[in-house]
């Protein structure tokens, strides 16, 4: 009960919010398809005073309206009210769409209104509090079912592996000759100019051919970095989208690679970079490298219209004012076809060629038409359905990006989004040893999204956009320090060990709560590294830190072996300072997962066969300070 009700009398009662979808109980979701038969339930205790509770309800956008609890029975002190939503006639003829709600208890003289902090539990105030959000989406929606329980590798092409090709460095291009010591090129200070143009040499081949090593770590989806052809590494400023770079081995590279990981039950996700090219590019060529009348060049260029000029040639709308990454104007029909169109786009030219998926870059500066476009292709054209999956920081049920409220989830554009929240909450949790934040950031999202959806997250705790995992965990934490004095900084030994006990609890929240582990390529060797682009050193073949190499093995292996970790309800049965318990259960099985990242010793009364260590845990033992059981 949250502290804004004041009554002493009744503020031990507490009302029951429960939910019944076709019947079946669904008090733990907020998201329903359309043609869901929907009853909400309150079960409030008579000495409340509540005789007759209102729904109030608006569509996004709209005035509310107000809907009296129909009253049903008195059972053990307490009043049971239930109302049945006509979804369909709320959504008024749409296939989607997104509602707030709350409760209105008149009580004698005066009101109280529910509120929520997670969209999942209800508490009391004297005045108008949060309220719920209830999701509708689109009739038949679902996420691709191989998606489901498997596990992510994110690899930073350039800096994984070598393997036997030699690329052909380009005369615009630095090769690095030093794998295992060498710096990779940083600005001055953050936001100053880099070339970028530094490489280590890492490529498709190199990828393919490390194969047997992801597999031993039960990897069955790897995600790319970006590699279409382009003047950087890190191949964020895309040159032509038709071919894979040739310093990465090319289109026949992909495909091999393709091919290869297929017949080991792994398939490849590519980086879709679509808000933006590089300025020395096929479409706008600023330094005439291409092959073809660019932007750039010349207003009679087939790509003029493919940007937006405020002055030709020199002031153009750009990413994030970044010069190097004109924007693109995915309104002009011939660019949004170009990339989304069909068969000869290029959304239809990788999903054809046998790729898995999509990873959208920016998806928030990506328009509603052009998400709803890229779906189709990919599905169409896709042998295995391909999934979509959007770089979104927030709560991505009712984002509003630019102003405008998005319907990522809603069926018809995105199958899943990176899940930052998780992120934040996770390194909240391992720093400060408290773990409301983590327990409420996971119950919200649960009850906001489509549970396929929920299923589908790309759980995260590093990426090439942030601080290496193991550094966030142990290393200093002072933003003052310059670009060259983190260039070398490490960890001492102290507290690389202290890093590596906290990861180790942060790869099981990542590999057990509800969605799919996304590994950022290192993480599981030891990489440390601070901002961008140290945070993207190239891998330590040979220097892995075993012991945390020998936990993600483990984990690999235990979400191989349950199938109730792919779509297993997820469910909190206890929080409380540093110690987090939950639940994964399904017809597959029952998996109780405990972590503590507080200082000291906890009692519990779980009990079960220890997944990680091998072990029986009794029932009366404390779960030790800085440890986690995976109980079956």
């Amino acid at each position: 009960m949250l502290a804004k009700f004041s009554d002493s009398a009744a503020a031990d009662k507490k009302i029951i919010f429960g939910k019944k979808a076709n019947g079946e109980d669904a008090s733990l979701f907020g998201a329903f398809s359309l043609g869901t038969s929907l009853c909400l339930s309150l079960t409030i205790p008579r000495a409340l005073g509540i005789t007759y509770p209102i729904l109030r309800i608006n569509k996004d956008g709209f005035s509310a309206a107000e809907f009296p609890l129909t009253y049903i029975r008195t059972e053990l002190g307490s009043d049971l009210f239930e109302i049945e939503l006509d979804i369909k006639e709320l959504c008024g003829g749409e296939n989607s769409g997104l509602f707030y709600y709350d409760f209105i208890f008149p009580r004698g003289d005066r009101a109280l209104f529910s509120e929520t902090y997670d969209n999942l539990n209800l508490g009391l105030s004297e005045s108008e509090g949060s309220k719920f959000r209830l999701l509708i989406y689109e009739d038949g929606f679902d996420t691709p079912k191989w998606f489901k329980g498997g596990t992510m590798y994110h690899i930073f092409v350039d800096r994984f592996s070598k393997g036997s090709f030699e690329p052909v460095c380009r005369p615009d291009a630095e090769m690095n000759d030093d794998w295992e010591n060498g710096i990779p090129q940083y600005a001055e200070y953050p936001g100053s100019f880099v070339k970028n143009n530094m490489f280590f040499g890492g490529n498709l081949v190199g990828v393919r051919e490390k194969l047997d090593y992801l597999e031993s770590l039960g990897v069955t989806v790897i995600y790319l970095s970006p590699i279409f052809k382009a003047y950087s590494n890190h191949k964020y400023d895309t040159g032509d989208y038709m071919q894979v770079d040739e310093m990465f081995g090319g289109d026949e590279a992909l495909r091999d690679l393709i091919d290869a990981a297929k017949k080991k039950g792994i398939r490849i996700i590519l980086d879709g970079v679509f808000n933006h090219t590089g300025d020395d590019s096929k479409y706008f060529n600023k330094y005439g490298k291409y092959d073809s009348l660019g932007a750039y060049q010349s207003k009679e260029s087939e790509y003029y219209n493919w940007f937006h000029f405020k002055k030709h040639p020199d002031e153009y709308e750009c990413w994030w004012g970044i010069p190097i990454l004109p924007k693109l104007n995915l309104e002009n029909e011939d660019c949004r076809d170009y990339l989304v169109g069909g068969e000869g786009s290029v959304v239809g030219k990788y999903t054809k060629m046998g790729i898995g998926g999509i990873r959208l870059d920016v998806a928030d500066e990506l328009s509603d038409d052009f998400l709803d476009r890229l779906r189709v292709t990919a599905k169409k054209f896709s042998s295995e359905d391909a999934v979509i999956i959007g770089e979104v920081w927030e709560n991505a049920a009712d984002k509003i990006a630019y102003g405008k409220r998005r319907r990522y989830l809603r069926g018809a554009q995105l199958d899943s989004v990176m899940n930052y929240p998780f992120r934040s909450a996770s390194i909240d949790y391992l720093t400060s040893g408290d773990s409301s934040l983590l327990a409420n950031a996971l119950t919200e999202l649960y009850a906001s999204y489509p549970k396929c959806v929920c299923d589908s997250l790309m759980n995260i705790l590093g990426t090439h956009d942030t601080e290496r995992i193991l550094t966030v965990l142990g290393g200093e934490d002072n933003p003052e320090l310059s670009n060259a004095e983190l260039a070398g900084l490490k960890m001492n030994d102290d507290a690389r060990a202290r890093a590596v006990e906290l990861l180790k609890l942060g790869s099981v929240l990542q590999y057990t709560v509800y969605g799919v582990p996304s590994v950022f390529y290192g993480d599981e060797a030891g990489l440390e590294g601070y901002r961008d682009p140290f945070c993207r050193m190239p891998f330590p073949w040979g220097r892995e830190n075993k012991e945390l190499l020998e936990h993600y093995t483990r984990l690999g292996r235990i979400r191989r072996e349950n199938k109730v970790l792919s779509d297993g309800i997820f469910k909190i049965t206890r929080s409380e300072c540093g110690y987090i318990e939950y639940e994964r259960s399904s017809k597959a099985g029952k998996l109780i997962i405990a972590v503590n990242a507080g200082d000291t010793a906890v009692s519990s009364d779980i009990c079960g066969h220890d997944l990680i260590s091998g072990k029986y845990f009794a029932k009366d033992k404390k779960l030790p300070a800085r440890s986690a059981v995976i109980l079956k």
